[in-house]
C-alpha cells in the first residue's frame, strides 16, 4: 500500500448505529426510507412545567441485557450508545480479519458535545439531596468526554490515536474528518470514528427551551422538526450514535473488505461570529464547504446530494441556504437536498455522524429521502429540498454539512469507488 498521500485514499467499511429511528443501520435506514419520523413526547422523565414536551429518544434500548448489570450502572447512556454501535460497527468490517498490529495501531477518534451529561445531572441532584458520601464512585469517568472512545479503546484494545472531539453540534464531522485525515496523511491505515451524544435531560432541554432554540409544537411531536418550512418554530432533541471503520483503500482491498464509499473530502472552519448564531452571509459554511471540494477535486456542479444541517431554525436554515447558493451559483437549483432531522431530530454532537452514515445508504441505494413535514416552503427559501417524496436518482457523490454553536463549521463529502479502483 502506498504511503504517498496524495495515493492515500480513505473509504468506509464499517457502519453502526443506535438513535431513535433504530438499533442497526438496515432498521435505520429503512425507517428513514419510508418517511418514518421518531419524535414523540419525552418518557424519560417529567416534562412538567417545561415549554417543550418531546423529543427524539432512543426506544427499548437495554443496556443491562448488552453489556450486564454492573457495566450499565458504571456507565453513561452516551458510552452505551457508542459501545452498541461500535460492535455493529465492528462486526459490520469484518475486524476479525485485520492482522493484530494494525489493530494495535487503530486509534478512535469520537464526536459528542456534553459527553455523560446524564450522569453529571443525577450526581449533582445525589450530591445535593443525599450528600457527598453517596456520589458514585464513577462519577467523574461517567461524566468525562473522552470516557466514549475510551470504552471502544479498551473494550477492543486499540491503541492508536484517542480522543474525543467537541465542536458542538459539528462534533462527529469534526471527528470523521480528522479520523480521515490521520489515515490519509498520519499513516494509520484503520480508524474507528464518528459520533455519540445524549443530552434529553431535564436541565438541557430546560436550557435549549429558555434560549428559545427548541420547537414548542407539543400538540404534534411528530411534526414538529420541519426544515426549510415557512412554519419551522425550532430543533428537536435527539440522541444516538453511529460508528464507522474508515480504512486505507488499498489495506480495504488486500483484505476483501466490503467498501460503502469513499471519505473524498473534509472541511472545517469557524464563523468568529456569535457564540450561538450563525454568520447571516454563510461566510463559514462557505469557507467549510470549499475546502471539503477542493480536498475531493470536485466542483459544485459535481455533487449529486447535499445533507444539510437543516435544524428548522430560523436562523439557520436560511444562512445554510444563502451558503449553498452562494457557492454553488446555478448549480444549486440542480442537486437534491434534504434534511434527515425531520425524521431522527438533532442528535447535537451525533448529528454529522448519523447523517453521514445516511448520505452513505442514500449512496449506496441511489435514493434520497424525503424531508417530511415539508408543507408550507419559505418562500425565501427556494432550493429543492425533496419535500415533496422522496427520489429514486443516481447518487455518486454527496455533501454532508454540520454547522454548531461557538462557529463551528465543518463539512464531508462521499463519493462512490468506481469498479475500476476496486481491481
Amino acid at each position: 500500500m502506498s504511503n504517498d498521500p496524495r495515493n492515500r485514499r480513505v473509504v468506509v467499511t464499517g457502519i453502526g448505529t443506535i438513535n431513535p429511528l433504530g438499533q442497526t443501520k438496515d432498521e435505520t435506514w429503512q425507517n428513514v426510507k419510508n418517511g418514518v419520523s421518531g419524535i414523540a413526547h419525552i418518557t424519560r422523565f417529567d416534562t412538567t412545567g417545561h415549554k417543550t414536551t418531546f423529543a427524539a429518544e432512543v426506544k427499548e434500548f437495554d443496556a443491562a441485557g448488552r453489556f450486564g448489570r454492573k457495566e450499565a450502572r458504571r456507565t453513561d447512556i452516551v458510552i452505551q450508545h457508542a459501545w452498541a454501535a461500535a460492535q455493529e460497527a465492528i462486526k459490520d468490517s469484518n475486524f476479525e480479519s485485520i492482522d493484530a498490529e494494525t489493530k494495535r495501531n487503530c486509534g478512535v477518534i469520537l464526536g459528542t458535545g456534553l459527553g455523560g451529561i446524564t450522569s453529571a445531572e443525577q450526581g449533582i441532584l445525589v450530591q445535593n439531596g443525599r450528600g457527598p458520601s453517596k456520589v458514585s464512585p464513577y462519577f467523574v469517568p461517567m461524566m468525562l468526554l473522552d470516557s466514549v472512545p475510551a470504552r471502544i479503546s479498551l473494550e477492543y484494545g486499540l491503541c492508536g490515536p484517542n480522543m474525543s472531539i467537541a465542536t458542538a453540534c459539528a462534533s462527529a464531522t469534526n471527528a470523521i474528518g480528522e479520523a480521515a485525515q490521520m489515515i490519509r496523511y498520519g499513516g494509520h491505515d484503520l480508524m474507528v470514528t464518528g459520533g455519540a451524544d445524549s443530552t434529553i435531560t431535564p436541565t438541557v432541554l430546560a436550557g435549549f427551551n429558555n434560549m428559545g432554540a427548541l420547537s414548542t409544537r407539543n400538540d404534534d411531536p411528530a411534526t414538529a422538526c420541519r426544515p426549510f418550512t415557512a412554519s419551522r418554530d425550532g430543533f428537536v432533541m435527539g440522541e444516538g450514535a453511529a460508528i464507522f471503520v474508515l480504512e486505507e483503500l488499498e489495506h480495504a482491498k488486500k483484505r476483501g473488505a466490503h467498501i460503502y464509499g469513499e471519505v473524498a473530502g473534509y472541511g472545517t472552519s469557524a464563523d468568529a461570529f456569535h457564540i450561538t448564531a450563525p454568520d447571516e452571509n454563510g461566510t463559514g459554511a462557505i469557507r467549510s464547504m470549499q475546502i471539503a471540494l477542493d480536498r475531493a477535486g470536485l466542483t459544485p456542479s459535481e455533487i449529486d446530494y447535499i445533507n444539510a444541517h437543516g435544524t428548522s431554525t430560523q436562523l439557520n436554515d436560511a444562512m445554510e441556504t444563502k451558503a449553498i447558493k452562494s457557492l454553488f451559483g446555478e448549480s444549486a437549483y440542480g442537486v437534491a437536498i434534504n434534511s434527515t432531522k425531520s425524521m431522527h431530530g438533532h442528535l447535537l454532537g451525533a448529528a454529522g455522524a448519523v447523517e453521514f452514515m445516511l448520505s452513505l445508504c442514500a449512496m449506496q441505494d441511489n435514493f434520497v429521502p424525503q424531508t417530511i413535514n415539508y408543507e408550507d416552503p419559505d418562500p425565501e427559501l427556494d432550493l429543492d429540498y425533496t419535500g415533496a417524496a422522496p427520489k429514486q436518482m443516481e447518487v455518486n457523490t454527496f455533501m454532508s454539512n454540520s454547522f454548531g454553536f461557538g462557529g463551528h463549521n465543518a463539512t464531508l463529502i462521499g463519493r462512490k469507488i468506481p469498479p475500476a479502483a476496486l481491481v
